[in-house]
């Protein structure tokens, strides 16, 4: 919660997007209600991308059904197909601390970067479970040019008006109330 958080957050404070209570990661906090339709309502896509670990090695199969779109259940039990996305497998980055619902080394696994610019309801979860691996760990790094980096849990950056909309490539964002 952000009223545990040892910073002053000026009035009409709000999340953009969302995480999750099992998720982890970048969070973007505003007090310019424009910026949400901007970023996920709009008709301009902006990218997110998330650090995934998913139970069991992936194979390039699975890979490609990931990458081309796979059917998953939205709101209302309907079927959908998700978007084309950018999935890569990585190593776990070194520095990553140890979560104790975290995998050990010895369970088969696979850490993969998957970058959407749709975001349903826990996608990524669904997509990984839909296709067999069920999501571990899933923390959003950077949302466009807007990175993580390596700010810790709990740990705020404020940045100007001007970087905000640049980081995450928002135009036109001089009127925005």
């Amino acid at each position: 919660m952000l009223g545990d958080l040892d910073y002053d957050f000026p009035e009409g404070i709000h999340a953009v997007g969302r995480l999750d209570h099992t998720s982890e990661g970048l969070l973007l906090l505003t007090t310019n209600k424009a910026v949400t339709r901007l970023l996920f309502k709009g008709d301009e896509k902006h990218k997110r991308t998330y650090l995934v670990q998913a139970y069991k090695e992936v194979s390039p199969e699975t890979l490609h059904l990931l990458r081309t779109g796979i059917s998953i259940k939205i709101a209302g039990n309907m079927d959908y197909i998700t978007t084309p996305c950018d999935v890569k497998i990585v190593e776990r980055p070194a520095d990553l601390p140890r979560l104790v619902h975290e995998l050990r080394a010895d369970i088969p696994q696979t850490w993969m970067t998957m970058a959407l610019t749709e975001g349903k309801f826990r996608q990524i979860r669904k997509m990984l479970q839909e296709a067999g691996h069920p999501c571990r760990r899933l923390i959003r790094v950077s949302i466009e040019d807007l990175q993580l980096g390596n700010l810790a849990a709990g740990e705020v950056r404020e940045l100007t008006e001007e970087d905000f909309f640049t980081l995450l490539k928002i135009k036109n964002a001089v009127n925005l109330v």
